[in-house]
């Protein structure tokens, strides 16, 4: 398990399939802000959104966890790990009701110190949509810095949205770490 000041970053657990399911891929309006991808529902015998999966090389899946309580807060990823760039893509979803109390900046730094300590990666990115300031807000406060804007690229709710691209290079976040 991966400590922070507040969270804990832990393997997914069997209970934590059908709560993530109800309060993260459910909700079709957060959900379309986050996929990528266009929602559609689950049907019978295909495996749930949120379950276990079979370890990958480019993806690495956690739940997070308030360390106060262990109540189950979100997901954070690692995802599109490249090992010959040594790069990857990072991502945070919480559950409504754990947003705003700044789990995902914690959840955050985390996942980042996991990337570049642990794994060895040099560089992490992060895409979020213009207006989503609680992920903007996060990344800016771990040490992420703006490298641009992918125009119109998102289509959530009947409209193009332009997504921000962020990133954050070890040596940066090495130098922004407390002694």
């Amino acid at each position: 398990m991966l400590h922070g000041a507040r969270v804990t970053l832990r393997a997914r657990i069997a209970s934590d399939v059908d709560v993530l399911t109800a309060e993260l891929h459910e909700d079709v309006a957060t959900r379309s802000r986050a996929g990528g991808t266009p929602w559609r529902p689950v049907g019978v015998g295909e495996p749930a959104p949120y379950g276990p999966q079979e370890p990958r090389e480019d993806r690495v899946d956690f739940s997070v966890v308030e360390r106060a309580s262990d109540e189950l807060l979100g997901v954070a990823q690692l995802w599109g790990i490249d090992t010959h760039n040594r790069s990857a893509h990072i991502g945070i979803s919480l559950r409504p009701r754990s947003r705003g109390k700044g789990f995902g900046t914690d959840a955050l730094a985390v996942l980042c110190a996991y990337a570049f300590e642990t794994r060895g990666l040099h560089r992490l990115q992060l895409e979020t949509l213009e207006d989503n300031e609680a992920m903007i807000g996060a990344a800016r406060s771990v040490g992420f810095a703006p490298e641009g804007t992918m125009r119109e690229s998102a289509w959530v709710s009947g409209r193009f949205h332009d997504d921000i691209v962020y990133g954050l290079l070890a040596h940066e976040w090495a130098a922004a770490r407390p002694a």
